[in-house]
C-alpha cells in the first residue's frame, strides 16, 4: 500500500487546522443515509413479524433503533482511538477473534438458530461473534501486510502465512455452518492481500483453489446442493427449496419502477422468510422501486467509493496500515452487500447474509459503526499529517 512520490509534489498543510476531527463528510454522509433508511426498512418489514409474535408492532424497530443509536457511541468511541494501537494489538485482537470463533461452537456456549450456530446468548441480547471475529482478523491481516510487505510481494510464502489464519478462520465459520460469512472473509482477505502487493500469479492461483474448495464444499451436503438447485431454477420447487428466492422475486417484480408505496408490501406479511434480515432489499425494491433501489446501491458505492480513496491517500502520504485499513472496510462493505443483493435478486445461491447498515441485526450495526468510526479516524489522521498532495484530499 505504501507508495514513493516525487519530491516537487507539494502537499497540503491540513495538520495546521486546528478546532475537530477531520472527517470525510460525504462518505459519512452516505453511511449514515443508508443506515436511516434501513431503521425505515426494519420497522416497515417487521410489522407483521412483530404481531404475530404478539410485540408491539415496531418492536424491532425499537430494538434496531437503540443499537443504531449504542453503535454510533461506539463509532464515536473509535474515533478517539489512535489508529496505530490497533497495528500494536493486531496479534493479541487476532487471538481473541479466533476465541470467540471457537466459544461459539460449542454446544454449552453457542446459541442455536434455524440449524446455525452463530451466537452467545447474553441476556436478553444474542450476540454474534462472527461480526467482531470478522474485523479483529482484518486487523491482523493489515498489520501483516505492513510489516511482511516486501516478502508479499516477491514471495508465494509471503501470501500463503496470513491465508492460513484466514483458513482456519473460514473452517470455524464452516463448523457453525456459515458458508456465506466464510467466503465474505477469505475474498475480502484475498483482494486486501491484492491489493497491498500479492502477485497476480499467487492471487489468481489461490482465488482457483477457493473457487474449487467452494464447489466441493457445495457438493458435499445435501442442503447446500439442494440452495444450488433452488438457485438455479427456483420455480422448480417454489413452496420448498426455492421458496425464499421465488418469494424474493415476486417483492422485487411488484416494485416496478416507483414501488408500492411506503408500508404496502404484500411479501413481508407471512410470505417473504427473514423479511427484516437477509431480505430486508426485496421488501425495499417492492415498496420504493428501481428508483429506491438505484438510491440504495449509490449510496454503498460512495461509501466504498471513498473508502478506496482514503487508501489510496494513505498510501501517498505514507501511511500503509492506515491505508490497508481503509482498503479492508471498503472491499468488505462491498463484498457483503454484492452477494446480499445478488441473492435477493437471483444472481447468487442463498447465503445467510446480512446487508450492512440496513438488515436487523445489533451485533452487524454495532461491529460496523464501529468500524466505521475507525474510518473517520483513519481520515482524520491521514487529512492531519500535511503529507496529502495539494488537491486530493479536499475533492
Amino acid at each position: 500500500m505504501a507508495s514513493t512520490l516525487h519530491p516537487s509534489i507539494a502537499y497540503s498543510r491540513s495538520a495546521g487546522r486546528q478546532g475537530g476531527p477531520l472527517l470525510d463528510g460525504i462518505l459519512l454522509s452516505a453511511a449514515l443515509g443508508i443506515l436511516l433508511l434501513g431503521l425505515v426498512m426494519v420497522a416497515s418489514a417487521s410489522v407483521g413479524l412483530a404481531e404475530r409474535q404478539g410485540l408491539d408492532s415496531l418492536a424491532y424497530f425499537y430494538r434496531q433503533a437503540f443499537s443504531a443509536g449504542a453503535g454510533l457511541v461506539v463509532g464515536a468511541a473509535m474515533l478517539l482511538v489512535p489508529t496505530v494501537t490497533w497495528q500494536r494489538l493486531s496479534t493479541p485482537l487476532l487471538a481473541i477473534g479466533l476465541v470467540l470463533l471457537v466459544l461459539v461452537a460449542l454446544p454449552w456456549v453457542g446459541h442455536e438458530v434455524n440449524g446455525s450456530r452463530r451466537w452467545i446468548r447474553l441476556g436478553g441480547f444474542n450476540f454474534q461473534p462472527s461480526e467482531p471475529a470478522r474485523v479483529a482478523l482484518l486487523i491482523y491481516l493489515c498489520a501483516y501486510v505492513v510489516r511482511c510487505q516486501a516478502e508479499l510481494a516477491s514471495s508465494t510464502g509471503g501470501m500463503l502465512r496470513p491465508l492460513v489464519v484466514l483458513g482456519l478462520a473460514a473452517l470455524l465459520l464452516l463448523a457453525e455452518p456459515d458458508l456465506g460469512g466464510a467466503i465474505v472473509l477469505i475474498t475480502t482477505g484475498l483482494v486486501v492481500l491484492f491489493l497491498a502487493g500479492a502477485r497476480w500469479r499467487d492471487s489468481l492461483v489461490v482465488a482457483g483453489l477457493g473457487v474449487v474448495g467452494v464447489i466441493g464444499l457445495v457438493v458435499s451436503a445435501d442442503y447446500r446442493l439442494r440452495r444450488w438447485f433452488s438457485f438455479v431454477d427456483p420455480w422448480s420447487d417454489a413452496q420448498d427449496s426455492g421458496y425464499q428466492l421465488t418469494q424474493s422475486l415476486i417483492a422485487i417484480g411488484r416494485g416496478g419502477g416507483f414501488g408500492v408505496g411506503l408500508g404496502s408490501s404484500v411479501q413481508k406479511l407471512s410470505y417473504l422468510p427473514e423479511a427484516h434480515t437477509d431480505f430486508v432489499f426485496a421488501v425495499l425494491a417492492e415498496e420504493f422501486g428501481l428508483v429506491g433501489v438505484l438510491i440504495l446501491v449509490v449510496l454503498f458505492a460512495v461509501v466504498v467509493l471513498r473508502s478506496l480513496r482514503l487508501a489510496r491517500l494513505g498510501a501517498e502520504a505514507g501511511m500503509p496500515f492506515h491505508a490497508c485499513m481503509a482498503a479492508a472496510f471498503g472491499v468488505w462493505l462491498a463484498v457483503q452487500a454484492f452477494v446480499n443483493i445478488g441473492v435477493n435478486m437471483g444472481l447468487l445461491p442463498t447465503k445467510g447474509l446480512t446487508l450492512p447498515l440496513m438488515s436487523y441485526g445489533r451485533s452487524s450495526l454495532l461491529v460496523t459503526l464501529g468500524w466505521l468510526g475507525i474510518v473517520m479516524r483513519i481520515h482524520h489522521e491521514v487529512m492531519a499529517s500535511g503529507r496529502v498532495p495539494t488537491g486530493r484530499g479536499d475533492s
